[in-house]
């Protein structure tokens, strides 16, 4: 490039090492995946996308109480005024928030495909959408100066910070994400064993509840699809948070039809679908690294919920078989506990305790502002209502003081002069009709002024007592159970309890036990002349005797053990 090209091109051409500048863009390029992004906040357990989300359908008045609205407006509101990334991006947030396969407590209330575990949901022309009635619990108070507001990244508009998240959301509905350098993966957990573990923490200030304590309350994560959780050192994961656990299907062995045994699928591991199990199952039996199971059907309707049926070939063991699967399909899966939540915008890995002692300290910071709100909304109430009984009791003063006013200023300024009046109260001594002259309106305005009064002798004891903050917060923690709760629907399984064996079926009578004999289907028959025969079902049945016919046969396989009982008894 030419001195003269260098010119028109900058004024100062400053010479950067590209290692310099890689790294510094690279820095900050990271720095706006984990905090603005991947990594949720630990206060309310939401990243920015679903925050925004939930602030706009608030904002356009889609709430339980409205009807559902396009899910596309929606993604479209959030995308121009709040967040300026992919529509596609957007929309798989608003769909996750609302399926019920895959949170314990559903802030979005789903209208339209939605999606299932095996199918994705449809676009978002099709699908409608309004914040649920515990999404109301997250935002509801936001109104009342609860939390900090930000620009948005145009500047036009407003965002919160973190909602007032009245939910301990990042328990009950964990979360995962993948940033730069880093990751989080938080399991899900019943209300009503996360609300008793938080009261614990509340109750038990010194010493602090130990893990065990905690999970005394909090035995371990609790999944919407069910299945069985293996206890094998959830401890240390929730001490450290990190670790990992096994979540198995719920099975049942039994006779699936007259002839076959089998197993029936009921619960399967968190976020697997049928479908993928079955086409597992399906690629293990073309590669014959799986034998014995005869058939695969998916009989999920919405009557039986999930079933999943494994039917196993004659003679085979279904234990022997369901061990099997335990270790080739996703019928038991693993999942690590990677608890990154962002505190102070710091990313940190944080316990059980650390969890609950955040939701403890955010809750009692809103509880304070609120009140604090409260407090001084009821106190310039009050101050109006002081005046209007003021008025009312002087009432032919005041209308002498309007009518000898040359205007509404003069009024004013003689009001606040011969009353005693403030301004604001002299404002809307002037802005009073004439029906609140009335006996019955003046009742009305000393039950309001006895009323605010005692708000606000309460609003001074909670600002003034910690304990009664924390009363509080358990107190609306227990409402919030008897309100969202629900039944555990996970099992924990202890891994010294569990049960892994795979009992091989028993020999035939008189059969060595030395001499390996596949056991596979086949047929026992006997002919008039008494001759007993075995064949496979997939062998040519053979020829009796020109005089000799078929009087008996039995279906079995080949390690079972036949009885034969003749006519004289023996």
């Amino acid at each position: 490039m030419s001195q003269k090209q260098l010119d028109t091109f900058a004024r100062e051409v400053i010479d950067v090492p590209v290692a310099d500048e890689m790294s510094e863009s690279f820095l900050a390029y990271s720095l706006s995946v984990i905090t603005a992004r991947a990594i949720p906040d630990v206060r309310d357990g939401l990243k920015p996308v679903q925050r925004r989300i939930m602030h706009a359908m608030n904002d356009m008045g889609i709430r339980p109480d409205a009807p559902h609205r396009k899910s596309a407006r929606v993604v479209g509101e959030t995308m121009g005024k709040y967040h300026p990334h992919g529509d596609g991006a957007i929309y798989d947030t608003l769909v996750r928030m609302g399926q019920d396969f895959a949170r314990n407590i559903c802030l979005i209330d789903p209208h339209g495909n939605f999606g299932s575990l095996d199918d994705p949901p449809a676009a978002s022309r099709y699908t409608e959408c309004r914040l649920s009635t515990a999404a109301m619990e997250m935002i509801g108070e936001l109104e009342e100066d609860t939390v900090d507001f930000r620009a948005s990244y145009d500047g036009e508009n407003e965002e919160p910070t973190v909602l007032p998240a009245r939910i301990p959301n990042l328990l009950v509905n964990g979360t995962t994400g993948i940033a730069v350098g880093m990751a989080t993966n938080m399991a899900p957990h019943n209300l009503a064993e996360v609300a008793a573990a938080i009261t614990l923490v509340l109750e038990q200030r010194r010493p602090k509840p130990t893990v065990e304590e905690l999970m005394a309350h909090l035995p371990g994560p609790d999944f919407p699809s069910g299945g069985l959780v293996i206890d094998d050192g959830l401890a240390d994961a929730y001490r450290t948070g990190r670790g990992s656990f096994r979540i198995r299907a719920r099975c049942e062995i039994g006779q699936v039809s007259p002839r076959k045994q089998g197993i029936t699928v009921t619960e399967l591991p968190y976020m697997v679908g049928p479908e993928a199990v079955m086409k597992r199952i399906q690629d293990l039996r073309k590669a014959d690294k799986l034998s014995g199971i005869a058939d695969v059907k998916n009989l999920t309707g919405r009557k039986h919920g999930l079933q999943l049926v494994i039917e196993c070939k004659t003679g085979i063991n279904p234990r022997r078989i369901l061990a099997e699967l335990f270790k080739l399909t996703p019928l038991e899966t693993s999942f690590g506990i990677n608890n990154v939540a962002l505190v102070d915008g710091v990313p940190t890995t944080l316990g059980l305790l650390d969890l609950c002692q955040h939701y403890i300290d955010h809750r009692l910071e809103v509880i304070v502002r609120r009140t604090e709100f409260r407090l001084e909304k009821a106190r310039r109430r009050l101050h109006i209502v002081d005046g209007l009984l003021i008025a009312l009791d002087a009432i032919d003063r005041v209308i002498a003081i309007i009518r000898g006013s040359d205007d509404s200023a003069q009024a004013r300024e003689r009001l606040m002069e011969e009353l005693a009046l403030s301004e604001v109260q002299a404002i809307h001594i002037l802005d009073m009709q004439l029906r609140r002259l009335t006996a019955l309106e003046r009742i009305k305005l000393e039950e309001e002024h006895a009323h605010l009064t005692t708000d606000i002798s309460g609003y001074e004891q909670l600002l003034g007592s910690e304990r009664r903050q924390r009363t509080l917060v358990k107190t609306e923690l227990a409402e919030l159970v008897g309100v969202h709760g629900s039944e555990r629907r996970t099992v924990m399984v202890d891994i010294d309890d569990l049960d892994d064996e795979t009992p091989q079926p028993e020999l035939a009578a008189g059969e060595a036990t030395d001499i390996e004999i596949s056991d596979d289907p086949c047929v026992i028959t006997l002919s008039t002349s008494g001759l007993l025969g075995r064949e496979g079902l997939d062998q040519q049945r053979g020829t009796f005797g020109r005089h000799d016919v078929l009087v008996s046969q039995v279906l079995t396989s080949n390690h079972q053990a036949i009885h034969a009982i003749t006519s004289a008894g023996r």
